[in-house]
C-alpha cells in the first residue's frame, strides 16, 4: 500500500462515507477534505472542516500507512502537526498524540474501501515483473480523449521544465533576448551528440562579436576557432584562411578558447557532422538579423521551416571535414532537422518568451506541434506499441515526461491515466 493512494481515496472520496467512524466510534462528516499539500512541509492536507462526534472541527490532515508512521517520521515533536483534527491511516496500529496529550482522532480507511477499487490498484502496482510501465496491459482501454487531453497537459508541463534553465540563461545574458537565443539555437544545432559543446560555443562569444560580424566567413572562423577545430596545419587554402582570420578576431576581442572542449564526429551520419552545423549556423546568422524578434513573429510552420533550411557555406559542397574533398552537393539543412530545432529550441524559447509578456496562446503552439512528425526514439516507440497515439511532435514530446516524471516513479495517482484505471476521476 502507498500513501499516494491513500491521499487520493481521501481527496476524491472514494470511500464509503454513509458510516464514517473513528477508531473509537465516534462519528465522521465530511464537510470539506481541505487543500492537498503537494509541496510544503507540513500536514497532507489543509483547512479540512470536519464534524466528529457531533462537534464541528477546522484543521488539517494527516494521512499514513500505518498510524505508528506518525512517530517513524517525528510528527510528535512538530508543531505544525499540532492542528491535525483527523489521522487517516490505512492500518490503526496506535494513538498518536498532541503536544498538549490529547489524542488525534483516527480514521481506518481499509474499513471503508471497496473491493472494486482495491482490486485495481493492486492489479495496477503488485504486477511489475518483467513490465515497462505498470499499466501497460491497460492502457488500450483508456478513452482516446482522456490520453489525448493528458498528452496535452504533460507536453506543457515539459516547457514549463525547459523554461527554468531559459529562464536562468537570459539572467545570465542581461535580459538580452537575441543573445539567450542565440545560446539556445546553438544547442539545438549541436543536437544530442554535440549540444552541450555548441552552447559553450556560443557562451564563450560575446553575442556583441556575432553582431558585428560581417559575413558567413567570419562567422566560421569565430565558431570553427572556439570548437579548436582550427589547431592543426593542414595544407587547406580555405581552412588556413580560417585560421588567419580566427586569430585576427580573437586577438581583436579578447576571446578566450575553452581548454578541453571537443566537438564529436564518431557515430554521427555525415550530414550531422558539427563542422557542417556550425557552418550553417554562421550562414543562418549571416542572413539574418534580430534572429530572435524574427522567429517571435513566426506562428505559421511553412514560414519557420523557410527561414531555417539554410545551406552551409560553399567549401562544404565538396567536403565534409577541413582537407578532405567529397562529391559535390548541395549540404541544406533538412526539414526533420528543422523540425528537431523547432521542437528543442524555438517552441520552449516562445513559450518562455510570450509568457513574459502575457501573450501566450496554447493554441497556436498546438496547430504547430500538431503539424510536426513524432521523434523516432525508444521511448515514444514503446508507448505507441502499447496502443499511446503518437502520430506528431506533442504526443513524442509527451511521452519523454510521462515515462520520466510518471512511470519511472510510480506516480500512478498523479497521472490521469492511473484516475482512469483505478476510476479517480
Amino acid at each position: 500500500m502507498k500513501e499516494d493512494f491513500l491521499y487520493y481515496l481521501w481527496k476524491f472520496q472514494k470511500i464509503d462515507t454513509s458510516k464514517l467512524q473513528t477508531t473509537k466510534g465516534e462519528s465522521i462528516e465530511v464537510i470539506s477534505v481541505g487543500s492537498h499539500n503537494v509541496q510544503a512541509s507540513g500536514p497532507d492536507f489543509f483547512n479540512a472542516q470536519l464534524v466528529i462526534g457531533g462537534q464541528k472541527w477546522a484543521g488539517n490532515i494527516e494521512i499514513h500507512v500505518k498510524a505508528s508512521d506518525w512517530f517513524v517520521h517525528h510528527h510528535q515533536n512538530d508543531p505544525n502537526y499540532n492542528n491535525v483534527i483527523l489521522h487517516v491511516v490505512w492500518e490503526w496500529d496506535i494513538d498518536v498524540f498532541r503536544s498538549n496529550n490529547s489524542v488525534i482522532p483516527a480514521l481506518q480507511l481499509k474499513n471503508y474501501v471497496s473491493e472494486v477499487s482495491l482490486k485495481a490498484y493492486y492489479k495496477l502496482y503488485k504486477s511489475k515483473v518483467n513490465k515497462w510501465i505498470n499499466c501497460e496491459n491497460q492502457l488500450v482501454e483508456i478513452p482516446s480523449f482522456t490520453m489525448n487531453n493528458w498528452l496535452e497537459r504533460i507536453y506543457f508541463e515539459r516547457l514549463e521544465t525547459k523554461s527554468e534553465p531559459i529562464l536562468q540563461l537570459l539572467k545570465k545574458c542581461n535580459n538580452n533576448w537575441e543573445a539567450t537565443c542565440f545560446a539556445v539555437l546553438a544547442k539545438a544545432f549541436g543536437g544530442n551528440t554535440n549540444g552541450e559543446a555548441f552552447f559553450k560555443i556560443a557562451q564563450s562569444i560575446p553575442f556583441t562579436v556575432v553582431q558585428k560580424a560581417k559575413n558567413t566567413f567570419e562567422l566560421e572562423a569565430l565558431f570553427f576557432g572556439q570548437a579548436n577545430l582550427l589547431e592543426k596545419k593542414l595544407e587547406d587554402p580555405y581552412y588556413n584562411s580560417l585560421k588567419k582570420e580566427y586569430a585576427f578576431l580573437k586577438h581583436k576581442f579578447k576571446l578566450n578558447q575553452i581548454l578541453g572542449l571537443q566537438v564529436q564526429f564518431f557515430k554521427l551520419r555525415p550530414s550531422n557532422f558539427p563542422s557542417l552545423r556550425l557552418s550553417q549556423l554562421a550562414v543562418f546568422y549571416a542572413e539574418n538579423k534580430n534572429v530572435f524578434s524574427l522567429l517571435m513573429q513566426l506562428n505559421k510552420l511553412d514560414d519557420l521551416e523557410k527561414l531555417l533550411r539554410v545551406n552551409s557555406s560553399f567549401y562544404w559542397e565538396d567536403h565534409y571535414t577541413f582537407d578532405k574533398t567529397s562529391k559535390k552537393s548541395q549540404k541544406k539543412v533538412s526539414k526533420a532537422f528543422v523540425e528537431l530545432v523547432l521542437i528543442n529550441a524555438i517552441l520552449p524559447l516562445k513559450f518562455v518568451f510570450e509568457n513574459s509578456i502575457q501573450k501566450f496562446e496554447a493554441d497556436k503552439m498546438l496547430r504547430v506541434l500538431k503539424l510536426l512528425k513524432p521523434e523516432n526514439n525508444s521511448i515514444s516507440n514503446r508507448y505507441k506499441n502499447l496502443g499511446v497515439p503518437m502520430t506528431n511532435a506533442l504526443h513524442s514530446q509527451a511521452s519523454l515526461t510521462l515515462k520520466k516524471e510518471y512511470c519511472d516513479p510510480q506516480k500512478c495517482m498523479d497521472c490521469a491515466i492511473g484516475y482512469s484505471i483505478l476510476s479517480l476521476k
